[in-house]
């Protein structure tokens, strides 16, 4: 039909401005090679190259480790491929039932609900309480993950924005709040672009004291943090005052997944009523048994967790001495910051293409305009010369591109 919208054009320009703005997403096409993360192949085209990775969120390499790779074949050698469906009508399975109960465990709660992701558990488990609850009034925390703010804004309740790790300001705003009503207080406790950790003791205290509901997403801490991989709350002794607990299976256990853990009505008043559990496919029960043994593993070994945080501290320290500005943080997230998004890309590009490192660049709208950096992961199989070829080419680029330094002294 003549003189209809052109949706070509339209996504075209779209897409045309992103470039422009230096916005735009590239994908890499990574193949990882079993056993030998961090090492993986790029290809572009015809070209073959091999690369280490160095900003995948799979921090301890758990999706190489060999329980989890046994536990998956041996559940896709006895069940087959697929979960059959939604869990209510055919997908329930008891690969399912094993790890929602390890994971119930593992925060010290009498129930635990699997999701297909962390951003669907997120979206699915806040929209539906803060929905549900009658004039129900949700405290976000300004520095929150998509999957928490499209939750909130799918639930349709009040939201108010509190600054980021601030209980002063969640005080007061929770001061002005009609007593008697429905509260959520909902952040995280390690936040993945600047790698900061949430005071979560004094916002328990607060929310506390107005009898709010708590809401943390441990994503970016759970098999990373406490005695047995519980995350930040569990390593200070907090787990018992929060209400919901949400983590994922993709990040740290090397899987995918994601999952909320709670008292057994929270967790059943969400299993009943999130649409977005009741009509999405369960995870296959192979990836449900490898995840359970990754969580299994982490429970008691500690080996991965330390060899962890010497890596990460040994790539801060090294960075230090060649003056590459980066966010201190308590956490294993460096941002290392580039402040323009045309010579993040580049930096990106030419580290894949001149040293065989990937690093992702971190753009806007993922973070704010000026803060563009390069999100960089040590893992505990990262080694000496990885470390050392990594230092390398960052000062190589950052002298190429002309970047400001930091002085030893200054830091």
């Amino acid at each position: 039909m003549d003189g209809g919208f052109d949706y070509q054009a339209f996504a075209a320009s779209q897409l045309n401005d992103l470039k422009d703005a230096g916005n735009y997403r590239y994908f890499a096409d990574l193949e990882r090679a079993r056993g030998a993360y961090p090492k993986a192949e790029n290809r572009d085209g015809d070209a073959r190259r091999d690369v280490s990775v160095w900003c995948s969120n799979d921090y301890l390499g758990m999706g190489q480790h060999p329980d989890v790779i046994a536990a998956m074949h041996a559940t896709l050698d006895r069940t087959g491929a697929g979960a059959g469906g939604t869990r209510n009508i055919s997908g329930t399975t008891h690969a399912h039932v094993d790890l929602e109960a390890e994971l119930a465990d593992l925060h010290g709660k009498q129930a635990a609900l699997l999701f297909t992701s962390g951003y669907v558990s997120n979206w699915a488990s806040l929209g539906t309480l803060a929905a549900r609850l009658p004039d129900c009034v949700v405290l976000s925390d300004a520095g929150n993950h998509a999957s928490m703010i499209e939750g909130i804004r799918h639930s349709r309740a009040e939201k108010r924005i509190f600054k980021h790790n601030d209980p002063e300001d969640l005080e007061r705003q929770l001061a002005s709040i009609k007593p008697g009503r429905p509260i959520i207080v909902a952040f995280e406790s390690v936040y993945s672009m600047d790698g900061d950790i949430a005071p979560i003791a004094e916002i328990c205290d607060v929310a506390e004291r107005y009898g709010a509901m708590t809401y943390l997403d441990e994503v970016h801490a759970v098999g990373l943090y406490g005695p047995r991989g519980g995350g930040i709350a569990e390593r200070e002794g907090l787990m018992d005052r929060l209400t919901v607990i949400e983590g994922t299976l993709g990040k740290a256990y090397g899987v995918m997944g994601g999952y909320i853990a709670a008292s057994a009505e929270i967790v059943d008043f969400v299993r009943s009523f999130a649409s977005g559990f009741i009509f999405t496919t369960a995870i296959p029960p192979a990836v449900a048994a490898g995840a359970c043994a990754a969580v299994r593993h982490l429970k008691t070994s500690d080996v991965e967790r330390a060899a962890h945080q010497a890596r990460v501290a040994e790539v801060r320290g090294r960075l230090d001495q060649i003056g590459i500005p980066h966010l201190e943080n308590d956490s294993h997230i460096i941002p290392v910051m580039v402040g323009d998004p045309n010579k993040c890309r580049f930096i990106s590009d030419e580290l894949m293409r001149r040293f065989g490192i990937y690093i992702q660049p971190i753009n806007y709208p993922t973070v704010p305009k000026g803060t563009e950096r390069l999100r960089i992961t040590p893992s505990p199989v990262h080694s000496a010369a990885d470390i050392d070829a990594l230092v390398a080419a960052l000062e190589d680029l950052w002298a190429q591109c002309n970047i400001a330094r930091v002085p030893l002294a200054a830091q």
